[in-house]
Order: C-alpha cells, then structure tokens, then sequence
C-alpha cells in the first residue's frame, strides 16, 4: 500500500528522503539483499522502497552483494553464416 511520500511493505514505513541509519539501515539492506537474490531488479527495490536507483544499489554494494550484469541484447559484430 502506497501513500503520499511513505511506502508500506515489508519493511517499516520510509518516509521519501529520509536518512536510513544504524539498525534500519542493516535491516532494510537485509531485506533488499534477500529481494535481490530471489530475482528482483534494483528498479523494481527502488519503486518498491520509494528510494532511487542509486540508493539501492549503493545499499547493495556496501552489503558485499554481487550484482548482475545488465541484461538485454548485446551490441556485438554477428557471426557470419
């Protein structure tokens, strides 16, 4: 459930651009940690924690996660047939 400038979840409410520190920190790095093990995108944290995409993943990489390469189609020179 979402309200104007709080997201409901899991997690305790998060008020949008509030400090996160010392035991809320570590929880909410816990639960985003388990999140993006089970498959979710660092998009999809963010718009579910009403944080930005840089917050999440700075949460991610301060907790030693190892992040996915970017998905999609690559670039490359094809293959001749």
């Amino acid at each position: 459930m979402t309200q104007e400038g709080t997201i409901v979840s899991d997690n305790p409410v998060i008020k949008k651009g509030a400090r996160i520190t010392g035991g809320e920190r570590t929880t909410l790095a816990d639960d985003l940690k388990a999140k993006y093990a089970q498959g979710a995108s660092i998009r999809a944290l963010a718009a579910e924690t009403g944080r930005s995409y840089g917050f999440v993943h700075r949460i991610l990489t301060e907790s030693d996660v190892s992040l996915r390469s970017r998905g999609g189609a690559t670039r490359g020179s094809r293959k001749a047939s």
